[in-house]
């Protein structure tokens, strides 16, 4: 939302633009095969598993050799993907399409869109930015310009750069959690 000029009576700075993406392709990609291959990867500051777990592929063409190789590059791929504000290379770009091949993927990208569509608010005042909209504003004047949602289980919170916020789904949609992280920008 924008205005080029001040509305009367409407709390929403005319000039404060947020963007919000609910559906981060590269990241879900990434996080679909963590858990569809059964990756354990290495490291510190990776996300919770998803909260809609994919069906496990088990398909022996994915080599033990393969599966240490895409463990051990997950985490790097995690960071350029999720530290670039989504802009980094992806999976595809290093390993190619063919783990993605699958009615394991298909289902689960679907059930993603179904119950993404199905709880959009049907008015942008019933959003969570205007729910919370008092606490939106100072994180947004301290630079805030983008918040990425992904469907994963738990909290997870990450300050992306210098505008952006990661988070899980539920921490937005609960308004405790969300101005809790919104709090990291002020």
């Amino acid at each position: 939302m924008r205005s080029s000029k001040p509305m009367p009576g409407n709390p929403w700075p005319h000039d404060m633009a947020i963007a919000v993406d609910d559906r981060p392709s590269l990241i879900l990609e990434l996080l679909w095969i963590r858990e569809a291959y059964e990756l354990e990867p290495p490291g510190e500051d990776l996300p919770p598993l998803l909260s809609d777990t994919p069906v496990v592929i088990r398909d022996e063409v994915v080599s033990t050799d393969t599966r240490a190789k895409w463990e051990y590059a997950w985490p790097r791929i995690w960071h350029a993907a999720a530290h670039a504000d989504m802009a980094g290379p992806g999976w595809r770009e290093e390993f190619g399409d063919d783990a993605f091949d699958s009615d394991s993927y298909r289902t689960w990208s679907q059930r993603g869109w179904d119950a993404y569509l199905a709880t959009l608010p049907a008015r942008v005042e019933d959003s969570p930015e205007w729910r919370d909209l008092p606490d939106l504003i100072p994180a947004w004047r301290a630079g805030l310009r983008r918040i990425i949602t992904i469907p994963c289980s738990g909290a997870f919170t990450r300050k992306l750069g210098e505008n952006a916020l990661l988070m899980a789904s539920a921490t937005r949609e609960n308004s405790d959690s969300y101005r809790q992280a919104l709090s990291m920008f002020v």
